[in-house]
């Protein structure tokens, strides 16, 4: 058995990181059973599926491949995950402000 690539690692972490398992991304986006278990061993994705893995799971591309350490893409749910409670709570009091003034300004417009 050959030692598992960057790509499978990386893939699995992050899948691990959205609370899936390998059945239900696949399931998600249309891929055959057991078409993730096919990069265990080195092999890496076309262009197009690497694509969708990167979107789905909200990190680069380059990331996933191994060519960059950061995953350079923004992942709103992993920073609210890491948040405190006082800050859950501190954002949500600003969305909750903020949605009202709008729904206001728009009430005003019409």
């Amino acid at each position: 058995m050959s030692e598992q690539g960057i790509f499978y690692k990386r893939l699995k972490e992050e899948i691990q990181l959205k609370g899936k398992t390998f059945n239900q991304v696949e399931r998600e986006l249309g891929y055959s059973r057991n078409a993730l278990n096919n990069y265990k061993h080195g092999n890496e994705p076309s262009g197009t599926r690497l694509v969708e893995l990167s979107e789905y799971l909200m990190v680069s591309p380059a990331y996933l491949v191994g060519k960059s350490n950061k995953s350079d893409a923004f992942s709103l749910k992993k920073t609210f995950k890491n948040l405190s409670f006082a800050q859950k709570r501190e954002l949500y009091s600003i969305c909750e402000s903020w949605a009202m003034s709008e729904l206001y300004k728009k009430n005003d417009v019409d």
